[in-house]
């Protein structure tokens, strides 16, 4: 295990926050495109999404909208859904396969969100152009506001 996590340290982003919200709630503002399109995105951005089909092979395909007026088209392939516990997508251009883990701590959620690149290059080209790391972060926060604005 510990050859598998240096092989790709210098390639992946990971963040960890519990969450004082239901796990059940967590999971539909993942997963229902109403909801994800409010909070989706580092700060600034807003989203339209054309398709979201949380089911393994189906497709989630969305533009997010920048704040200086770019539009970043995104496609992602669901390959693992387990209800209530975990998401495994695949997105495409820059490839990345991310794993959220939802786990129940009582009435709160611990939220493991792990993006794993392609490649070191891809990595570093995608935290260097989009400050990708800054970002997780940010989309982050922007659940956890948009689950308190539920409340």
């Amino acid at each position: 295990m510990e050859n598998t996590k240096s092989n790709t340290a210098n390639r992946s982003i990971s963040i960890s926050r519990t969450i004082n919200a239901p796990v059940a709630l967590v999971w539909e503002v993942w997963t229902q495109p109403e909801h994800i399109a409010k909070w989706w995105g580092p700060n600034g951005f807003t989203n339209t999404i054309t398709v979201m089909d949380v089911q393994p092979g189906g497709q989630w395909n969305l533009v997010m909208h920048g704040p200086d007026g770019t539009n970043y088209q995104n496609k992602s392939v669901f390959k693992e859904v387990v209800p209530h516990k975990k998401i495994v997508l695949e997105h495409y251009n820059p490839n990345f396969t991310a794993t959220i883990q939802f786990e129940k701590q009582g009435d709160k959620t611990h939220l493991n969100w792990h993006m794993l690149f392609e490649s070191e290059e891809v990595f570093m080209a995608v935290v260097k152009a989009h400050k990708a790391d800054e970002g997780l972060k940010q989309n982050v926060e922007k659940l956890v506001a948009y689950l308190q604005g539920l409340k």
